[in-house]
């Protein structure tokens, strides 16, 4: 094959990557650093490579065709596999571009991701994070390409996933200051019989401490579920609804909404925060630097007095 076919070819295939990701011309143009028409130009290019649209409209939003979906796990590998191959022997962190893609869940992006981009910007100033919402699908964006780390509680990883421990912290509840509960000591009886606030995505009301007040016979008022840790800690500073966060971990945020953390007056289990992230990123340089980078940066964070 001709060499100027050769590198016409690597360069669709990475715009393929970043409109595939993007799900948008625009996003992928200035992901690539390129003009709106320009992109516009790239996928007329690949459509007729493929024989396939690729992306179609679908009211304002582009989606992918099943042809898409079908190759998209197998167009990123090849992208960062090139990207390996290619990559100098050294790394270099002030020449590094490169965009990481991060699934956490958000009580974790709330405490740690101001940190991790300071420390990026001073390091690697080429390199951009994209942050995900922790899923449903559990692994599955670490097995197909599309994320590079996931930090959260990881179970049941499959043997291709590695999975490190970052961090195990105790639950404690978190209330406004002045509010009643603190009024005294938070008895369970006190406790069940306040109003609570959850977190999850998912609307559940219920969790591992309503098992263990159903132990001694009591059981709690839930009235709301907020779908983040941040949204909750908003209504918890001018409301009297109980929360709940960890310890170590979110004692810093805490403090910053003018909240106090108390002892649960029952035992629940302590988490475990996991870094998970596909093998075939095992000798990256760069991904493996910034596996360092989270470690310390969350060491930081619990460390922080």
């Amino acid at each position: 094959m001709h060499p100027t076919q050769s590198t016409l070819d690597l360069n669709l295939l990475v715009a393929l990557d970043a409109l595939l990701e993007e799900e948008s011309v625009g996003g992928a143009a200035l992901r690539l650093h390129l003009s709106a028409p320009a992109m516009s130009r790239t996928l007329a290019r690949i459509r007729k490579a493929l024989g396939d649209p690729v992306l179609v409209r679908s009211g304002q939003a582009m989606i992918p065709t099943p042809r898409a979906l079908a190759i998209r796990a197998e167009v990123h590998e090849l992208v960062e596999r090139t990207a390996t191959l290619f990559a100098p022997s050294e790394l270099d962190l002030r020449t590094l571009e490169r965009t990481f893609t991060l699934q956490a869940d958000d009580s974790i992006v709330t405490v740690m991701g101001a940190p991790l981009l300071d420390r990026l910007r001073r390091e690697a100033p080429g390199v951009a994070l994209r942050f995900l919402a922790e899923g449903p699908e559990e692994t599955r964006g670490l097995r197909d390409g599309r994320i590079d780390l996931e930090i959260g509680v990881i179970d049941g990883a499959p043997p291709e996933i590695r999975v490190e421990p970052l961090i195990r912290d105790q639950p404690v509840g978190v209330v406004r200051a002045g509010h009643p509960l603190l009024d005294g000591e938070p008895t369970a009886e006190r406790f069940a019989a306040a109003e609570h606030l959850t977190v999850s995505r998912r609307g559940r009301f219920e969790g591992p401490i309503d098992a263990r007040l159903a132990e001694r016979g009591l059981r709690r008022r839930v009235v709301a579920s907020a779908p983040t840790f941040s949204s909750a800690l908003v209504m918890l500073t001018v409301t009297d609804l109980v929360g709940r966060a960890a310890r170590r971990l979110h004692a810093s945020t805490i403090e910053r909404f003018g909240l106090v953390a108390f002892d649960l007056p029952v035992e629940v289990p302590s988490p475990r925060i996991d870094l998970a992230w596909h093998r075939r990123y095992d000798a990256d340089a760069a991904h493996a630097w910034l596996r360092r980078v989270i470690r310390e940066t969350v060491a930081d964070v619990v460390d922080r007095p």
